[in-house]
């Protein structure tokens, strides 16, 4: 059981929150009322952790009852959240009134999100962690220009333009790139609707664009199977400070994929599909990682929204490392020729 304090209507009550048999009931009780029940609760349960501002203690009672306190200084002060219920802690918050969200059809009017749209909402905000974790290995002395490819309806590219410019006021140059002619003109459209002089769009394919040299970051969200490789050498290429890549469809080495000590598993599709698209962004990873960016898989959303939720991170160090013979010993391995190793080659 787990026992938090909340404020209801100015009026102290502690919620009690008990798991059973995988269900969890909730139960908010007067401040008076809590002390008999936890006493009960210590009764068959046998020990507590209680935190306090300044102290953590562990009880204990043994089955003769004997009552051991152990007692220890926290590394800071905590403070009680007396909210009755938690929110996370969103970057663009419900209540705002933010026009792109409201005229994609994420928030009303009046701010609040729909609520067949709270997972689009989610997804949104996650992405903006990630561009706030990478703010810093950014320039600050100049505009910082960033390249969107397969923008799609832009709903992310939008979001990272209000988040850097709008909110937190740096100037930024930001190009989103796709191949639906429609889409494009409607995204241009309300970035001079809202006055976004920095954020513009056109139409392009991946493998084609040179159309420019300087690039601090690249994004590159959900581009389809190798269009995602293409993106990914051309920041390499470009020597991009920051790259953020949540890949989809990686039919290649779903093609390609062959080992005769896994073809028991590789034998089911939806498993060799699985472990074609793992094969696949990790070997991506390790070449970032060989042409000198510190590399992570992240997760980017839950998995309950959609399978493709995976973002591969990249942050430019400087420093390559030679990992040929790793990357080479497993594209042997798994039989494979992923497109970004042949690109690069």
């Amino acid at each position: 059981m787990k026992v938090r304090p909340i404020l209801k209507k100015e009026k102290l009550y502690f919620q009690c929150e008990k798991f059973r048999n995988n269900q969890a009931f909730h139960e908010n009780i007067e401040e008076n009322k809590v002390y008999e029940i936890l006493l009960d609760m210590l009764q068959e349960f046998r020990q507590m952790q209680l935190e306090t501002e300044t102290y953590s203690y562990h009880i204990l009672i043994s089955k003769k009852g004997k009552v051991t306190v152990q007692k220890k200084q926290q590394k800071e002060n905590k403070q009680a959240h007396l909210a009755h219920d938690r929110e996370k802690q969103y970057i663009l918050k419900e209540g705002m009134q933010i026009p792109f969200l409201q005229e994609l059809g994420v928030m009303s009017v009046e701010g609040i999100v729909k609520r067949s749209r709270w997972d689009k909402f989610r997804q949104v905000n996650r992405f903006l962690e990630f561009i706030e974790d990478v703010v810093p290995k950014l320039p600050k002395e100049r505009a910082i220009t960033i390249l969107d490819f397969g923008c799609g309806k832009s709903y992310l590219t939008f979001a990272m333009y209000y988040y850097l410019h709008e909110m937190q006021g740096y100037d930024v140059q930001i190009t989103g790139l796709d191949l639906k002619e429609e889409v494009i003109a409607h995204c241009n459209t309300l970035s001079e609707k809202y006055g976004y002089t920095g954020l513009h769009f056109q139409k392009g394919d991946i493998v084609d664009y040179e159309e420019t040299t300087n690039i601090d970051m690249v994004v590159t969200l959900h581009a389809c199977d190798t269009a995602t490789d293409y993106a990914l050498y051309k920041a390499i290429r470009w020597n991009a400070k920051v790259i953020l890549s949540v890949p989809c469809c990686q039919h290649e080495l779903n093609k390609q994929i062959q080992n005769e000590i896994l073809e028991p598993i590789l034998s089911y599709g939806i498993l060799k599909e699985r472990m074609a698209a793992l094969v696949t962004d990790g070997l991506r990873a390790e070449y970032l990682k060989q042409n000198g960016y510190d590399t992570q898989i992240l997760e980017f959303i839950d998995m309950e929204h959609t399978p493709k939720n995976l973002l591969i991170r990249g942050v430019k160090m400087g420093e390559t490392r030679n990992r040929e013979k790793q990357i080479s010993a497993c594209e042997e391995f798994f039989n494979v020729k992923p497109k970004l190793g042949e690109l690069l080659r």
